[in-house]
């Protein structure tokens, strides 16, 4: 559009934005992203892997590259099982059929006719041979009595010639329907010029002229119009091939009946010839396409060669696009042709997932170490464990568990905020009135019979914290976790709790202690990539030992203790360090695992266990457990579990 201003000031046209990728464009939303590869992350898959998976598989109401393999196939098959190539040989017979039939008529009402004549005409129609091209041949030199007849068994030769020059020239069926002897004659000059140029290619004797003059001469053939000799190499071998692929695969006889008819095509030899020269230097000059395969058509609908060749390339690009797909990195689709064979849908889909890989790369999400490999950056660790806080969130919402905290945990700063979960301090109930007033004005509700607060409403008093809290989480990694299908729901409750603690309760301190064979005090992009050991043993006694150590760093700090498990102690650490395994658990094991649980909680420590499963003997041991450190025993739902921990977490901060 234009703008016009003042006498003398420039005029401004606008047009849409083709410099580039659109600025306006909303930036790719990485969360569905992130949350599967993360997922897959905690399942044990490498990020590299989790993000490939991620890409083959899609996300959320979105397709992968493996759904975009299947419409291919399918794509495939509907084309093979819909169509057959007698498309050109059937409609060859029925123009004879027409002809035949035409010319009896006109036989049998010609009163004039010498009867000798007649019998001997009628006697060559009824004994024509079954083959078409045959038949097609006895019948070059006959004296047509019907001119109807005559018209039809001329639009053989006419549909014969067509079709062929459709497989090398799109729409040139159309285009030369009704054809003069002068239209032949443009056509046959076309192929000449076109064998001269490509014989000078072949020669290395062409010029940029050459090709500028011949397409001047003939560009309007070539509707791709190429911008260089080999793109229009490229487009015509591509044709050519594809109606070798074609010959191939049809049945030996109808094959030669084909070439056979051909042979008459416009009743030219000397186009035909052209023809041949033209695959010759097309075959030369690009060997490397499939001039030999063949396709197996089985379907009711018949092709014309000019349709069943361009059925024959549809093919090969489905293969084309199959194998782009298929690859590790399918980063060079061609969506071009992915629009042409599936439309835009499909195209924007591959556009979309190539978009979330770079951004996934670029956006420091991922970041490669020195060896190469790929780790969830901190800046994923965060994105995620705030997904997995917001979850752990809504069931606690639901009413799971209480998560109320009453009592105030610091003195007020004087300042409010928005509340967010596991804040624990007073409302301001001012505030949060106010809010609440003026939303309801925006959205228009009633408030004629009082306001309902929403917790968007609801602002809190900052509060300056009194106590911090060192928080130990010992986490079961042994083999029944991974077996049993606990060990990603452990990983996502270390996380959550690591992200409450580290973006809400910034004084507390937390330990992330795992233990299997042996125990091992891990970083949270240590634990979330950990990969499953299946490897048997529960050394729990070697997970207090860590758990002491972290309490004695922090002695200022309220412990408090949590246990995830599955199974009673079967390991221990001896006294060289070994550790010692034996199933069932060995007297040993107990007593060093019970004696070493005293040792912590004496100082004072909030203890609770979280029984996963539902084994009655590992109950009746966690009970005693509990019972004799002062603590409780929790058995949650797999689901449930990241809520249980948290909220346990909130409750004993509270106090």
């Amino acid at each position: 559009m234009a703008n016009a201003h003042s006498s003398g000031s420039r005029r401004s046209r606008y047009a849409r934005y083709s410099g580039g990728p659109d600025p306006l464009t909303p930036p790719v939303d990485l969360t569905d992203a992130l949350d599967a590869i993360s997922r897959d992350v905690m399942e044990g898959y490498s990020p590299e892997q989790a993000l490939q998976e991620y890409l083959r598989r899609g996300g959320m109401n979105r397709e992968g590259y493996d759904d975009l393999m299947r419409r291919l196939a399918e794509r495939r098959r509907e084309l093979l099982e819909r169509h057959n190539l007698t498309g050109t040989l059937q409609e060859a017979k029925k123009l004879l059929d027409d002809a035949v039939l035409a010319e009896r008529g006109q036989l049998a009402r010609d009163v004039m006719m010498d009867d000798t004549d007649r019998s001997l005409r009628e006697m060559q129609m009824t004994n024509l041979p079954d083959s078409t091209a045959t038949a097609v041949r006895e019948l070059a030199d006959y004296d047509w009595q019907s001119t109807d007849a005559r018209e039809k068994f001329e639009a053989i030769k006419d549909l014969l010639g067509r079709e062929i020059l459709e497989q090398r020239f799109a729409g040139m069926k159309q285009a030369l329907a009704g054809a003069t002897d002068e239209d032949r004659a443009a056509v046959s000059e076309m192929l000449r010029d076109l064998n001269d140029l490509l014989g000078k290619h072949r020669r290395g004797e062409d010029t940029e002229q050459d090709f500028a003059d011949f397409m001047a001469e003939h560009g309007e053939q070539f509707p791709e119009n190429p911008a260089n000799i080999d793109e229009l190499i490229d487009t015509m071998a591509q044709r050519s091939a594809a109606a070798q692929r074609m010959l191939n695969s049809m049945t030996e006889e109808q094959r030669r009946e084909l070439m056979e008819l051909s042979a008459q095509a416009f009743g030219s030899p000397e186009l035909m010839a052209q023809l041949g020269e033209l695959d010759a230097n097309l075959r030369g000059a690009r060997p490397d396409l499939d001039w030999w395969g063949s396709e197996n058509f089985s379907g009711d609908q018949g092709l014309g060669l000019g349709d069943g060749a361009g059925a024959v390339q549809d093919l090969a690009d489905l293969d084309s696009l199959t194998d782009q797909l298929s690859r590790s990195h399918p980063a060079d689709i061609d969506l071009d042709m992915l629009r042409r064979t599936l439309g835009e849908e499909a195209a924007v889909s591959a556009q979309t997932l190539a978009d979330i890989e770079k951004a996934m790369r670029s956006s420091g999400l991922l970041r490669r170490d020195a060896d190469g490999s790929l780790r969830l950056s901190p800046e994923a660790m965060r994105r995620l464990g705030k997904t997995l806080l917001q979850d752990a969130s809504a069931q606690l919402s639901r009413g799971s568990r209480d998560s109320r905290l009453t009592g105030a945990l610091g003195e007020p700063t004087g300042a409010t905020r928005a509340w967010e979960f596991g804040d624990t301090q007073t409302w301001d109930v001012t505030r949060s009135i106010t809010n609440a007033l003026q939303r309801s004005a925006a959205e228009g509700l009633d408030t004629s019979e009082g306001v309902r607060i929403d917790v968007r409403d609801v602002e809190i008093t900052e509060t300056e914290t009194r106590t911090s809290s060192a928080v130990a989480l010992l986490v079961d990694t042994s083999f029944s976790m991974a077996s049993e299908g606990r060990w990603v729901p452990m990983k996502r409750t270390s996380l959550a709790l690591h992200h409450l603690v580290s973006t809400r309760f910034r004084g507390d301190e937390l330990a992330l202690i795992t233990f299997g064979r042996r125990a091992m005090t891990m970083d949270i992009d240590e634990l979330t990539a950990l990969a499953p050991v299946y490897e048997q043993g529960t050394n729990l006694h070697h997970a207090l030992l860590l758990a002491e150590q972290f309490f004695a760093r922090h002695p200022g700090m309220e412990p408090t203790l949590l246990i995830v498990t599955d199974g009673e102690p079967t390991a221990h650490l001896d006294p060289h360090g070994e550790a010692f395994f034996d199933w069932p658990s060995s007297p040993e094991t107990i007593s060093r695992t019970v004696t070493q649980l005293d040792r912590v909680t004496r100082r004072g420590v909030k203890t609770t266990f979280f029984q996963l499963g539902d084994d009655p003997g590992l109950r009746h041991f966690l009970e005693q457990l509990a019972s004799r450190v002062g603590g409780k025993l929790e058995n949650p739902e797999l689901d449930d579990l990241g809520s249980a921990v948290l909220s346990d977490y909130l409750r004993s901060r509270g106090r």
